[in-house]
């Protein structure tokens, strides 16, 4: 009995020990935060927030992945709880809806073969790509319809998923489902920083286009009727349409698919006309903008490229004010276009619309004599964005092409030569100087600097050694100068306190390594200085000092991310980069929206990088080299006036089409897909339709 005891309280013992033992080892922490904030959703466990369940949502929350307000069940106090419990504060949220991006079902498309199998998308992609020969067109097999948790999607008679948009809570599953990444959550923020990839359904002439905007959709619209929803169309990428519907070089026109046929469709005289109806009528159609987030940007320069990037930050939801030298804004558009090609009526229009989207314009002012980025910085502005032109536009501000120092220390490696010829130099060189690029004329410049009180120099170069264009005899010089040689690299960002450059960091072009090293200077070999943006990294004064206003502002430069045809160049004097003044307006367009872009993502911390599958230079993509019963129709001649005949009475050479040309011109679209195209038959029950 004693023994039996005796074993019972062993074996107890041992067990004891070994469940503690295991509560040890396989004890699983549940982070409090986590639990306390689980608790407070609403335990629907819907999926609407795209995850599956309220504690993995919970999870996400706190590790960063998902908002506050990503709760679709939930709302905006529950969103306010959540954000204050993690020491946040949350903005408005942008609502997304899923919205498919193809064009052509499965009844008009062309197919390579009939599927058979099982009716899902997943399983018809798994063979051969999907029975489309679109390599990135719907299935239309309807799995995104079966997979909405909230029945927000049902199959139109097309072929094509239609989203409820009253009930669509933008949860995702659609694309999450969707293989071929049709389907895509849309808002005005995820239109704006969108890059087109090979994902997308873009037409050839959608490509062409510097802005991208979606030319099929605004020409459909016209052949409606629907001029309005043209216009709307148009600036979502494009801020002034009457602008360019007059002066546009057509890149769209040289890729439009009728060009295998007969001739381009007048892609952009048919710009001009739905813009012209809404300026003949008065009153504006402006596209979508996100909530308001209070957050306040400066924009230098009120050229197209200044003004469009305000108008997309304040789509974004941002409060920009563009700070203007000039009497009036539009830069070179004002002085360098003739009247009767472009009327300042015309210029005037489109700027006060964007204006009246809720952007603050300053003229007569102008950065480094009535205020300094760092004043800026230091006042109420988070980030700075330098736009403020080429050296024609310097000439035109300051009356010739004196030398001017918006950013603190940098200059155009123009001035500095210009400097060493004269007795007294305008620049003013510091002991630490970097010159990035200028081979042929780099010995001189090392020269003026040494004479000049330079005590290090830096020279940059993004070619390698072997391939810069430079005689031995000046490398020669160069390499007994004395001064820091960098080849193969590329000047990624600028650093500074109050009114003058401290640094630069450079990157390594093959190992992506990044070096800083001192700068007070920095000549850059361009026509104009870099396009950059700037934001304050902190202070470091002390608390005397700031009490008496005089805390220093140390701030640094970042450059927009690149133009995606370019996506592999990085830093100054890259391929790409406004470094000379755009070769067109619409191409400045197209700068300003990937600035405003930069800098909402520089203020959220989000990565500058391109997506993956970007469309560049070198994609390749899906296309038709001919045309099926698609037959020839001429093209409406745009009316004109001689240049002689130009009056009040017939102010410009170009009169625009009437609304019966318009609406005959947009006929001859083809509403192209990626591959796909309308035949005559189908446009002509459309026109029916319609």
């Amino acid at each position: 009995m004693i023994v039996a005891i005796l074993m019972m309280g062993g074996l107890g013992i041992i067990i004891g020990s070994g469940l503690a033992v295991a509560s040890k080892v396989f004890y699983v922490y549940v982070d409090p935060l986590v639990e306390q904030i689980e608790e407070l959703l609403p335990g629907a466990n819907c999926g609407g927030c795209g995850y599956p369940g309220c504690g993995p949502n919970a999870e996400a929350i706190v590790k960063g992945k998902a908002s506050p307000a990503s709760c679709v069940a939930g709302g905006s106090d529950l969103a306010e709880t959540i954000a204050a419990v993690m020491g946040m504060t949350i903005e408005a949220k942008e609502p997304d809806i899923a919205r498919p991006g193809c064009t052509y079902g499965v009844e008009i498309a062309a197919k390579k073969f009939e599927y058979k199998g099982l009716s899902d998308c997943q399983a018809a992609s798994l063979l051969y790509g999907g029975m489309k020969i679109c390599d990135i067109g719907c299935l239309g097999l309807g799995s995104c319809v079966r997979a909405c948790p909230f029945d927000a999607m049902v199959m139109g008679r097309d072929g094509l998923p239609v989203v409820l948009e009253d009930k669509c809570t933008g949860c995702g599953t659609c694309e999450r489902v969707c293989p071929k990444h049709i389907i895509k959550l849309s808002s005005v923020t995820r239109r704006i920083l969108q890059e087109y990839t090979t994902d997308d359904c873009t037409t050839p002439c959608q490509r062409a286009c510097p802005a991208g905007i979606n030319i099929c959709e605004y020409i459909r619209h016209i052949s409606e009727q629907d001029y309005s929803g043209a216009v709307r169309v148009i600036k979502e990428r494009n801020p002034f349409p009457t602008i360019i519907g007059r002066i546009c070089p057509r890149p769209c026109e040289n890729e439009c698919r009728r060009n295998l046929v007969d001739e381009p469709v007048a892609i952009n005289f048919l710009k001009r006309y739905a813009a012209d109806v809404e300026m003949e009528s008065g009153k504006r159609s402006q596209p979508y903008t996100a909530p308001a987030t209070g957050r306040k940007i400066a924009v230098v320069g009120g050229g197209v490229e200044g003004l469009s990037a305000a108008f997309f930050a304040a789509r974004l939801g941002h409060s920009p004010t563009v700070f203007e030298a000039q009497e009036k804004l539009g830069g070179l558009l004002r002085k360098a276009i003739a009247n009767y090609r472009l009327p300042p009526d015309v210029l005037d229009w489109d700027i006060e619309g964007v204006r009246e989207l809720g952007v603050n314009t300053l003229t007569n002012t102008a950065l480094g004599r009535d205020f300094t980025i760092s004043s800026l910085l230091q006042d109420e502005f988070e980030t700075v964005l330098l736009a403020s032109g080429g050296f024609d536009s310097r000439a035109e501000r300051l009356g010739g092409a004196a030398v001017e120092e918006p950013v603190p220390g940098v200059h155009l490696l123009i001035d500095l030569i210009k400097t060493g010829m004269e007795k007294d130099g305008a620049v003013s060189i510091h002991p630490d100087v970097v010159i990035a690029g200028g081979a042929e004329v780099a010995p001189v410049a090392v020269d003026i600097c040494r004479k000049r009180g330079a005590e290090n120099i830096f020279l940059v170069f993004r070619e390698p050694k072997e391939t810069l264009a430079i005689a031995s005899k000046q490398m020669e010089q160069l390499e007994n100068s004395g001064a820091n040689l960098v080849f193969n690299a590329s000047i990624t960002k600028l650093t500074g306190e109050d009114n003058r450059l401290t640094g630069i960091e450079y990157e390594d072009r093959t190992s992506k390594k990044a070096y800083v090293v001192a700068a007070g200077n920095l000549f850059i070999d361009s026509g104009r200085l870099p396009e950059m943006i700037f934001r304050r990294t902190g202070t470091a004064g002390t608390g005397e000092e700031a009490a008496l206003g005089i805390e220093p502002v140390y701030w640094e430069g970042i450059q927009p991310y690149n133009n995606p045809f370019y996506s592999e160049e990085k830093g100054l004097l890259s391929s790409g980069e406004p470094i000379t003044d755009y070769s067109a307006a619409i191409r400045a367009i197209a700068g300003g929206r990937r600035s405003a872009a930069s800098v909402h993502m520089i203020m959220y911390d989000m990565d500058l990088a391109l997506p993956e599958k970007v469309v560049n230079a070198d994609t390749e993509m899906q296309d038709v080299d001919a045309l099926e019963n698609v037959n020839p129709i001429k093209r409406n001649i745009m009316p004109a006036c001689a240049v002689s005949e130009v009056s009040e009475k017939c102010p410009e050479i170009e009169l625009g089409f009437s609304e019966e040309g318009a609406r005959t011109e947009a006929f001859r679209c083809l509403q192209c897909g990626i591959i796909c195209y309308m035949p005559d038959h189908q446009r002509r029950e459309m026109k029916k339709a319609g």
